[in-house]
């Protein structure tokens, strides 16, 4: 393996390795190793968080290595009985098994698939008796555990902890005793959990695995690492337009970060691209459109990349209507007696999921109708093949709200649109 791989691939993207130099000798030995990337599917999807490491193991596939992919059917059935963490709740084996399903789908969209063998935890612990759990746990003190950043914060306001999330970080370590990992990878939070099983696998009598952390991607909101708890998350199964427009919408600030963990843009042009936006002599805007025709490239190909950049164009930034545009066909008369209001006209089409959302989105003016937005929830009534509002029995101005005819466009909020196309007649 030649220097400059390796100094990248050691390098860009990576929190911290336990221990680098170890790591180092065991690359350069040229010997295939047993790369361990677990995960508790407590939700369906993965995002462009979850995307930092698994790019990374995607890396040290086309070195030769084995990626070895832990579903933690075990240990996402534990979640957080105190309920005092959101983004680990209890699952049933059912949801466990239907949200790993569709991780995988998505998760073989960065990993290659053939040089990634798949174990379930329940290989192993589905066997254990309370004597070998028992055994286990002989093997850590309380206090060991106790040192883990949210279990000691908890602990010292007094909070509860429940005996089973203290399980938590020792089965996750035991799954590197059984598949005999040489590398653990996780995000930089995983770290006492990687390091657990690193001395649980020197007591075992096994090589204690290297540690291989990857920096948390800021979600959407630029505060908080991106969840799909907290929604400030970029699904790698959302559409491309979606895509694009979640990635156009990130700070400023987080441009070069999203560059240099989810994109393969050399490292000599992302230091010119900093360069320039520190100095201010290119426009954040520019770059922002590129890393977002990087990443929809990345997941849904060129075409929708471009495609992408035009429909935000169109949408966004001149306020037109975009070409392809979702049809809803309904007799108006038929709709005017069953959604008596701008508001039940919204759900009735499918544009809120209950009358009282589409109250609300009306009420943060996220409604328009042909250009013209909605300023309140108003009666409707049919009149001469349109919908028109009114007020205590008044005919409401156009120029407060367009009557609603055959080929008027809804939008309500950024992204969706339905244009309405009437049964009794044609455009």
């Amino acid at each position: 393996m030649i220097a400059p791989q390796l100094t990248s691939l050691l390098k860009r993207g990576v929190a911290e390795i336990i221990v680098e130099q170890e790591l180092t000798q065991l690359l350069e030995s040229g010997k295939p190793l047993r790369l361990k990337q677990g995960f508790d599917p407590s939700c369906p999807d993965i995002h462009l968080g979850h995307v930092v490491g698994l790019r990374k193991l995607r890396q040290f596939q086309e070195m030769g290595h084995q990626v070895i992919l832990i579903v933690g059917d075990w240990t996402a059935q534990i979640g957080d009985p105190s309920g005092q963490s959101v983004t680990r709740p209890m699952l049933t084996p059912e949801e466990v098994r239907r949200n790993a399903e569709t991780y995988m789908k998505q998760f073989f969209k960065v990993v290659d698939r053939g040089k990634t063998q798949v174990r379930w935890q329940t290989e192993w612990f589905g066997k254990f008796d309370l004597a070998e759990v028992i055994k286990l746990t002989s093997k850590f003190t309380v206090a060991q555990f106790l040192a883990r950043e949210d279990f000691n914060k908890r602990y010292k306001e007094g909070r509860p902890i429940a005996i089973t999330e203290l399980l938590y970080p020792l089965l996750q370590a035991y799954d590197s005793v059984a598949i005999q990992a040489d590398v653990e990878f996780g995000g930089i939070d995983q770290k006492f959990n990687c390091l657990v099983g690193r001395e649980l696998q020197t007591i075992m009598g096994q090589r204690p695995q290297q540690v291989f952390l990857v920096p948390l991607l800021v979600g959407m909101d630029g505060s908080q690492k991106m969840s799909k708890s907290l929604g400030n998350y970029i699904g790698v199964d959302d559409p491309f337009n979606d895509m694009y427009g979640k990635t156009m919408s990130i700070p400023d600030e987080l441009i070069m970060p999203y560059f240099e963990l989810v994109t393969d843009v050399p490292d000599k042009e992302l230091t010119e691209m900093r360069q320039q936006l520190d100095s201010q002599s290119i426009n954040p805007m520019l770059a922002k459109k590129r890393l977002a025709r990087e990443i929809v490239a990345q997941f849904h190909g060129d075409e929708a990349a471009r495609e992408a950049e035009e429909h935000f164009a169109i949408v966004f930034q001149r306020r037109e209507v975009p070409r392809a545009i979702q049809e809803h066909v309904d007799s108006l008369k038929k709709l005017s007696g069953s959604a008596t209001t701008i508001s039940g006209m919204i759900y009735s089409i499918g544009l809120a999921s209950s009358k009282s959302e589409a109250k609300r989105l009306i009420a943060a003016g996220s409604v328009e109708v042909d250009g013209k937005r909605v300023s309140k929830d108003m009666a409707i009534v049919y009149e001469d093949g349109k919908l028109i509002t009114s007020v205590d029995g008044q005919i409401v101005s156009e120029d407060m709200m367009p009557p609603i005819s055959n080929g008027s466009v809804i939008r309500v909020g950024k992204h969706r649109f339905v244009r309405i196309v009437d049964a009794d007649k044609h455009i």
